[in-house]
């Protein structure tokens, strides 16, 4: 980021909705070393929103956070690499650089500013035609390179992120919903075309050895071909038992049977169980939400939310939750700093019109689950968006009619989208921690501390978070 020329921090910003901020940012000329060396004071005078202004601050406290974290653990490692050689080999030191290398490009790709005859094709919002699309692949061919150092072989999530870059900064690219796969399609392929032709390239030649290319070899055998150029990061897209047919055959049949209103459960789960290694590659390898989706629709279900967070921790969450607010819920209510909470005065007024037992434990339940974020000071906004539209990204529910019992609705919202309809408020929040863990998604720093006293009751650590 240091690096970052003007134009370069503007695309940064605009991928991270804070374009409003642009024209400022280039009539104070701040560059990447500019960002990075921005205070408190001289972010109030240059951003006039304070929700911009925190927003601000926190990606550039993260950024900062992370390279001190990363010095720290090179020094670290090289330290114990010289007091303990035999323990820390050279492949295990290289293994390390590589990885944290990586973390490194992850957080700071942008896309490059493209040349004026492709800016001004995708001014216009319209998918461009055949010509103009090699003209866009060869640009970021060039760019991930340069990226990459020269190196020629990018991995699978490196690919996933710049098509996603692309997409997110001109929507209109991903046509009818298909986008994604054909430009990661076509940059991968761009990337092969290139590589064909070298002969001298020390990377580009170990690889062909290894996966059995030989110069006038013929190229006709699709499995040389495909492990050649799957070899990024010697990371395969999908598990060996999955490729190819089977796996259209699985995404097929559960496309199809999600369509149907009466759905054979049973064999839906065999199929979910037996497509979850390659789903679980796609979601760390960062592929687009809305494209997961699509090939596992039934991730939509409530049902199978849990199921797959039971894989994955062997906790059953809905179970927890239940029992989380049964027992909790009391007491959160009885906290002074929720006795003037709109969501508490709309409980009290609503307890006075029923006697039902269990409708009015249903009612303190509910509302203890929506005051929870006060409790710990946390951004409520990131949790639930009551009687009003969502605005998060992150998984956040949104919540509507609270303590009517007749037109009350709970549904999970993620990127600000609709996944999943739900009964009652246990199986809301049972949904919301699910969805963070099940699509892997990083907690934001303003919900952390209501999430963390969640997880540690739902994972039973030996010293479990506690109500102020």
């Amino acid at each position: 980021m240091e690096s970052w020329s003007v134009e370069q921090v503007c695309n940064w910003l605009k991928q991270r909705n804070l374009g409003e901020l642009v024209p400022k940012f280039r009539e104070e000329e701040i560059s990447g070393a500019a960002l990075l060396a921005l205070n408190d004071r001289m972010v109030q005078q240059l951003v006039k929103k304070i929700g911009h202004q925190a927003v601000l601050m926190d990606l550039i406290k993260k950024y900062q956070q992370q390279r001190s974290g990363l010095e720290s653990l090179t020094y670290c490692c090289e330290t114990a690499s010289q007091k303990f050689p035999e323990v820390i080999s050279g492949k295990n030191l290289k293994s390390f650089f590589a990885r944290h290398k990586m973390l490194q490009w992850t957080s700071s790709y942008v896309l490059p500013d493209f040349p004026y005859d492709v800016k001004c094709v995708l001014a216009e919002n319209k998918c461009p035609d055949h010509s103009m699309r090699i003209r866009i692949i060869e640009f970021l061919q060039a760019d991930m390179t340069k990226y990459l150092e020269g190196s020629l072989y990018p991995n699978s999530q490196q690919y996933n992120i710049v098509v996603n870059a692309l997409l997110q900064a001109y929507p209109f690219l991903d046509e009818d919903g298909n986008g994604f796969l054909l430009w990661k399609r076509a940059l991968k392929d761009r990337f092969k075309y290139v590589r064909r032709p070298i002969e001298d390239d020390e990377q580009v030649l170990r690889n062909k050895c290894k996966f059995g290319h030989r110069r006038g070899q013929s190229r006709k055998s699709s499995f040389a071909e495909n492990t050649l150029d799957d070899v990024q990061g010697q990371v395969e897209e999908e598990p060996a038992h999955l490729k190819g047919s089977a796996m259209d055959l699985h995404i097929k049949w559960l496309n199809q049977e999600y369509m149907k209103t009466q759905r054979n459960w049973e064999e839906v789960d065999n199929r979910m169980n037996a497509t979850i290694e390659i789903r679980r590659k796609m979601i760390s390898d960062k592929a687009p939400l809305k494209y997961i989706l699509r090939q596992f629709p039934f991730l939509r279900c409530p049902y199978q939310l849990f199921r797959e967070f039971q894989l994955l921790t062997h906790m059953d969450i809905y179970k927890k939750t239940v029992e989380i607010l049964e027992i909790y819920s009391e007491n959160i209510l009885s906290l002074y700093v929720v006795r003037n909470n709109p969501i508490n005065m709309m409980l009290q007024e609503n307890l006075k019109q029923h006697t039902e037992e269990d409708v009015l434990k249903y009612m303190k339940m509910t509302a203890a689950c929506l005051v929870l974020p006060e409790v710990f000071g946390d951004d409520s906004s990131l949790f639930a968006a009551v009687n009003e539209e969502v605005k998060a990204v992150t998984p956040v529910l949104e919540v509507k009619n609270p303590f009517n019992m007749n037109s009350c609705e709970f549904a999970l919202y993620i990127e600000r989208e609709e996944l999943a309809q739900l009964n009652d408020c246990t199986m809301a929040l049972a949904a919301l921690v699910a969805a963070f863990h099940v699509f892997d998604i990083p907690c934001p720093k303003r919900i952390h501390r209501t999430l963390n006293f969640l997880e540690s009751l739902v994972f039973e650590v030996r010293n479990p978070a506690s109500l102020p």
